[in-house]
């Protein structure tokens, strides 16, 4: 028997586990990625930006991570968190936009079914720990400014640890929750996805039986929780505001400038996040658009938004660039 995930003659965990997702297997053995973008030309102008952001990304966020791990700034937990998230935005790129860029370049745009659940299961996996750092940091914040006498007991290494790795179990948990029903549906044709990346709604529409409780499922399992996470972020950070009344104006400046910061990053993850998954599959939206912006621009923009406005990022950056070139000044003599 050839396992779903793997491809291979094997019996996996989750065949093991699952039997019935055989038996629920169908004739689809791949998706077509309909045209993405207009016409040929339009879509080769688009490998070129596409091609642009992603080298942005990663240049952005390793340099961030660089920064983070060599210098005194990994013992903070605002920065520690930061770290993790910059890691993210890699991962969570690197799934998408390789495939995207792939896709632009060829004639024909297709992914196996095993690779497509591959990447629904990568993608939101991903996301899901993206949006769990973004908490913690949240509340990083709110203990340094509501309770800056406890923060450096409550928020130790050990907790910080300890978030970071909640953060992964939890996107386990939601991301294999959708897999698995993913898995368990019959796909009858037709094929072709309307799409850049395989997603919870765009391979819904091509389900041949009723989704309405499917539906229901990725509402609660995505769109609720991203409701929810986003009210929880936007209450905690009305409260730090409001905290900043009693403190100094210096410390009240450098407070603003540090959650001005959280908050940007919040609203460009979080806002098309609820615009894609709070309406259900079938409704005629821009998807397909809007999903760009958490995808591709929320990630190169983060290294921007957290070095450009953050001085002692920016200090820490030429500390530690200091230290490379002088190293490989000291190596070549």
């Amino acid at each position: 028997m050839f396992c779903v995930i793997c491809d291979e003659l094997s019996v996996c965990w989750l065949c093991w586990t699952h039997p019935n997702l055989m038996e629920n297997q169908n004739n689809v053995t791949e998706f077509v990625f309909m045209r993405l973008w207009g016409n040929k030309q339009t879509e080769l102008l688009f490998l070129f930006l596409f091609l642009l952001c992603y080298l942005t990304v990663l240049m952005g966020n390793c340099v961030v991570l660089l920064t983070i791990t060599c210098s005194h700034l990994l013992q903070q937990p605002m920065y520690y968190f930061l770290g993790h998230l910059s890691l993210m935005d890699l991962f969570y790129t690197s799934s998408v936009v390789p495939r995207l860029m792939r896709d632009l370049a060829a004639a024909r745009k297709n992914i196996s079914y095993n690779n497509c659940m591959t990447q629904l299961f990568t993608a939101h996996l991903m996301a899901g720990v993206e949006i769990l750092i973004l908490v913690s940091m949240a509340f990083d914040r709110y203990v340094a400014i509501v309770k800056p006498l406890h923060y450096l007991v409550i928020m130790n290494r050990q907790r910080c640890t300890m978030l970071v790795i909640m953060a992964w179990v939890v996107g386990f948990g939601h991301s294999i929750a959708l897999l698995l029903v993913m898995l368990s549906l019959p796909f009858c044709g037709p094929h072709q996805i309307d799409h850049y990346l395989c997603d919870v709604k765009p391979l819904l529409k091509l389900v041949c039986s009723d989704i309405h409780l499917v539906n229901i499922f990725m509402i609660a399992n995505s769109g609720v929780v991203v409701i929810v996470v986003f009210l929880v972020l936007v209450i905690s950070y009305i409260i730090i505001l409001y905290s900043l009344r009693t403190h100094s104006s210096v410390g009240r400046r450098k407070a603003l400038s540090t959650c001005s910061s959280h908050i940007m990053v919040v609203v460009l993850f979080f806002v098309p996040c609820i615009y894609i998954y709070v309406l259900p599959a079938g409704n005629e939206n821009k998807d397909k658009e809007i999903s760009v912006s958490y995808t591709v621009i929320a990630p190169m923009l983060n290294p921007l938004i957290y070095t450009l406005r953050n001085e002692e990022m920016k200090i820490a950056m030429r500390k530690v660039w200091f230290k490379i070139a002088h190293l490989e000044i000291t190596q070549m003599r």
